[in-house]
């Protein structure tokens, strides 16, 4: 593994994750407890994930992108026992112990009360813990619900491995020879799937601290890629690039698309420039992984279509009494794949049984996505039952954005909806009702919203309406808001 001007070979990894693991457990981490890991894209951020699995504790990944509002929430409801952090991270997790809550920081803790990696790595007497073989649980990976507050997906190894390695070689051809580069942070699930192609199949990862189109293409050639995983917001950046030298990219055999949809005009131009380049896209989602792909051969064909059901998965379409509706008709996405946590299918969200309950339903996952297919058994994806915004590859859940807005004096209403954006694909469009004699502002909502949720889930447009359009129940009419959007652009404010 390479990032920046450090790397990681497979011996080192094997080593300083075995000695942190050590460290971990003389200290007193059991079998099934949380360690969170809040760190940007670094060496030490897998080093701390294996360290974590071979402790038999749960990883739970911290993106450094999210707010303190937010990670505080995580943390408050996985409760670690450790929390690996760096300087840079800090200021989103405040100088608390966590009822005592072990803090570890990778790079010097210049004063606050943590203790320091080097000492961790120094630390390192005893042996490996012995892991029940039963136990499979390794990492809890949160996403935002409907209620607007986050869930934990617990993700067994099992699943890794059914989902990246032996599916990702048998689909994509991938093996030990590949090179991978990542352009997202590690702790995103787009990212962390590449990641474990490294673990599962022994390829080599290129880890960009952050994306820049120019370094990326300069990457490219440099370290001789031949994977690209990318969400379609870095696609768009990155095509101008391609499109001016493609030779640079001559070394690339695959890229690898997931998050919102691809559009068409950019796979041509993508296409056009790299002939040779097998373009495959995906629908996942954290609890389930891949459910659907879309191979080199039908990327122009059934463009709009998100593929075809991969194997080992079993997808139905039902109707809100959870009946499988006829042919052609649009319902519901429910996937299943074995007993949960078995094999592709998570086992279930940590500490809310309800949640769990309420998603697996006799062993099927309700995705809250509507989707039909066509004659082929291509997967089209009609609406997000959850009102989910895909934005650059992010998740953004209008209830989240909404709740955050609910809480300005003034706002009587609010409701978020996705419009189509030119670089990240989606942007959130908030519609606000007024108290009467109470001013607002577009800037005064966003700069209220970036304190309270992540910068990227923050409206871009900011409408004010004297009432928002409701059914006879009383519910929102969202449709009509993305058609009054799409029909008055000029009329909505960008923030």
């Amino acid at each position: 593994m390479a990032c920046g001007t450090a790397g990681l070979t497979f011996g080192e990894l094997e080593a300083q994750s075995s000695r942190l693991a050590r460290a971990l457990s003389a200290r007193g981490v059991g079998i099934g407890e949380r360690i969170a890991i809040c760190l940007s894209n670094r060496i030490e951020f897998p080093v701390a994930f294996m360290a974590a699995v071979k402790a038999g504790a749960l990883a739970v990944t911290l993106n450094p992108r999210l707010s303190a509002a937010e990670i505080a929430h995580i943390l408050q409801d996985c409760a670690p026992r450790v929390l690996i952090l760096e300087n840079g991270t800090r200021p989103l997790l405040g100088e608390g112990d966590g009822a005592g809550m072990l803090r570890v920081c990778v790079d010097s803790p210049s004063g606050h009360p943590e203790i320091p990696y080097e000492a961790m790595m120094a630390d390192a007497a005893g042996l490996l813990p012995d892991i029940p073989p039963e136990f499979d649980d390794c990492m809890i990976a949160y996403t935002s619900g409907t209620t607007g507050r986050p869930k934990g997906a617990i993700i067994t190894q099992a699943n890794y491995i059914t989902s990246n390695s032996h599916l990702n070689a048998w689909q994509w051809g991938m093996t030990s020879a590949d090179r991978i580069l990542v352009t997202t942070p590690l702790a995103h699930r787009t990212a962390f799937a590449r990641l474990m192609n490294v673990f599962c199949l022994g390829a080599s990862i290129v880890v960009m601290p952050r994306f820049d189109a120019k370094e990326a293409a300069r990457l490219v050639g440099a370290e001789r890629i031949s994977v690209l995983s990318i969400v379609p917001t870095v696609g768009r950046m990155l095509l101008p690039e391609i499109e001016a030298d493609p030779v640079a990219f001559r070394s690339l055999r695959l890229a690898v698309v997931t998050g919102e949809a691809f559009p068409v005009e950019i796979k041509r131009r993508l296409l056009r420039a790299l002939p040779s380049l097998k373009l495959y896209s995906f629908f996942a989602m954290t609890e389930v992984g891949a459910i659907t792909s879309l191979g080199p051969d039908e990327q122009l064909a059934k463009a709009a279509s998100v593929g075809r059901v991969n194997p080992g998965l079993e997808l139905r379409l039902v109707d809100d009494g959870g009946l499988e509706v006829p042919p052609g008709a649009t319902g519901e996405i429910v996937v299943r794949s074995g007993p949960p946590g078995r094999y592709v299918t998570m086992r279930g969200y940590f500490n809310n049984p309800q949640a769990t309950a309420e998603t697996i339903r006799d062993g099927w996952i309700r995705t809250g996505d509507l989707g039909r297919f066509d004659e082929d058994g291509y997967l089209y994806i009609v609406d997000r039952k959850k009102d989910m915004v895909l934005s650059g590859g992010y998740n953004i859940y209008s209830k989240e954005v909404e709740t955050a807005i609910l809480e300005l004096p003034g706002v009587r209403d609010a409701a978020v909806v996705g419009v189509p954006d030119p670089v990240y694909g989606e942007a959130v469009a908030a519609f606000i009702e007024t108290e009467p004699g109470m001013p607002l502002d577009a800037e005064r909502v966003v700069t209220h919203c970036r304190e309270r949720i992540a910068g990227y889930k923050k409206p871009r447009y900011v409408r004010f309406v004297q009432i928002l359009p409701r059914n006879s129940m009383g519910k929102v009419l969202k449709n009509r808001l993305r058609e009054a959007f799409a029909e008055s652009e000029s009329g909505a404010t960008p923030a």
